[in-house]
């Protein structure tokens, strides 16, 4: 029942908040197509909030990688190459039926160099601002089921679903506005780096409105990360693929965590009591500011590849976790990392659990039932982050519990396999 009750919430909130689709925005937006719609955004900078910011994110773009540090100094020994016991023969089947279903345009179209810099090229905004790589909604059925194909053989089977369901939300959300031509569920670049192989290493990148997906492979070993998951509204509430949710079992495990402190702790971990708070860095410097329009609460978007989060809130070290907490943290970084294989996923939330000493947990906002809030956990081997987000094409001015943002980061190099790259793989 309260799942229920959690989704109708949903569904009736941002039913409230749709936008009227006779001004200029969505009227003109509706004559265009997906190129003509990017380029009158870099015409008319239209929203100039964000084009300013994808301004900053063409200077961070042109840095060479290093990776998400505490202090700029990456922490080396932290990752090592190791089996997985990964499915490689059947992703790399997959990959391989792939290229067999293009021509040659396509294939240059498709595949980059193993160190290739377009790994770091995606971003989340509808528009498309990098066109790499192959469109789905440009590609033949068989075509696009093939690329979805190697996705779903790659993640989990919940995390397929999860990625599956990102692009259905899509889907929706282009038909409650009227831009089935901005964003449908195959509004995405697929990327291909490296040769398909077993043996050697290679990997592949999905990108567009509120979904990108890294994923590195490398023999029995994978690494996905960075993620970015959102979802405006998070539910489906008719058509097609009415009965769709994503991202609200992460927002209650954090919540319950958060209620399960005492309110010392709460008080610790709480770093502002506003989503937009007179004490965040709001200078107008969006490489460097901790809030902005776009990203709002989130420090590690897209292009942040190389930022430095010193850590707040609540040191886990300095409270005894009970088996309760231990549980609901752990179901929390699963649930947040469950793109990976099952085997790979129960490594990696071992790998997080061994850290929890350095790791901190960090909250944003209030934590009644109907508060929107923010949240990142915190370590040297990971930094995962949940934010509710206000309106982008709903109209809600304050960030609502139906527009959620999602991150994963492998810090200290370790985003895009970084950390268990040889010499030559490095990424430029």
């Amino acid at each position: 029942m309260a799942q229920t009750t959690a989704f109708e919430n949903a569904s009736a909130a941002f039913r409230a908040h749709l936008p009227d689709l006779n001004t200029p925005r969505f009227t003109t937006a509706a004559k265009q197509d997906l190129y003509e719609y990017a380029q009158f955004f870099k015409d008319n900078h239209a929203p100039p909030w964000l084009f300013d910011l994808t301004q900053a994110w063409e200077k961070l773009y042109q840095e060479s990688f290093k990776g998400v540090t505490t202090d700029g100094t990456v922490k080396e020994g932290l990752f090592a190459r190791r089996d997985e016991g990964l499915d490689i023969e059947s992703i790399t089947q997959k990959a391989e039926k792939l290229l067999s279903l293009l021509d040659e345009q396509q294939k240059q179209k498709l595949m980059y160099p193993i160190n290739a810099r377009e790994w770091r090229a995606w971003s989340n905004p509808e528009m498309v601002l990098r066109p790499f790589g192959l469109r789905l909604e440009e590609v033949s059925e068989e075509t696009a089921q093939s690329i979805l194909s190697l996705l779903s053989t790659t993640l989990s089977p919940s995390g397929y679903q999860k990625a599956l369901a990102a692009m259905r939300i899509n889907h929706f959300l282009g038909e409650c506005v009227h831009l089935p031509a901005i964003m449908n569920k195959y509004s995405y670049n697929f990327l291909l780096f490296g040769t398909p192989s077993t043996t050697s290493p290679w990997g592949f990148l999905l990108y567009g409105h509120h979904l990108c997906i890294a994923v590195y492979l490398h023999s029995k070993q994978i690494v996905i990360s960075p993620t970015f998951t959102g979802a405006e509204p998070n539910v489906i509430d008719s058509g097609e693929w009415e009965g769709t949710a994503i991202l609200h079992r992460e927002g209650e495990l954090g919540l319950q965590f958060m209620r399960s402190l005492s309110q010392p702790q709460r008080d610790t971990a709480q770093v502002f009591k506003n989503l937009k708070d007179e004490g965040m860095k709001i200078t107008g410097d969006l490489v460097t500011d901790t809030w902005n329009k776009d990203d709002q609460r989130h420090q590690l978007g897209a292009f942040r590849d190389n930022r430095v989060v010193p850590p707040s809130g609540l040191p886990l070290s300095s409270l005894t976790l009970t088996a309760e907490q231990r549980a609901t943290l752990l179901a929390l970084i699963d649930e947040m990392l469950a793109y990976l294989p099952e085997k790979s996923r129960k490594l990696r939330v071992a790998e997080i659990e061994a850290h929890f000493g350095d790791t901190w947990w960090t909250w944003i906002g209030g934590y009644a039932d109907d508060d929107a809030f923010y949240f990142r956990v915190q370590s040297d081997v990971v930094v995962l982050e949940f934010d509710h987000h206000s309106g982008v094409f709903l109209t809600n001015v304050e960030p609502g519990k139906w527009h959620t943002h999602t991150i994963v980061r492998t810090p200290n190099g370790g985003d895009y396999g970084g950390a268990i790259r040889g010499v030559e793989e490095r990424l430029v």
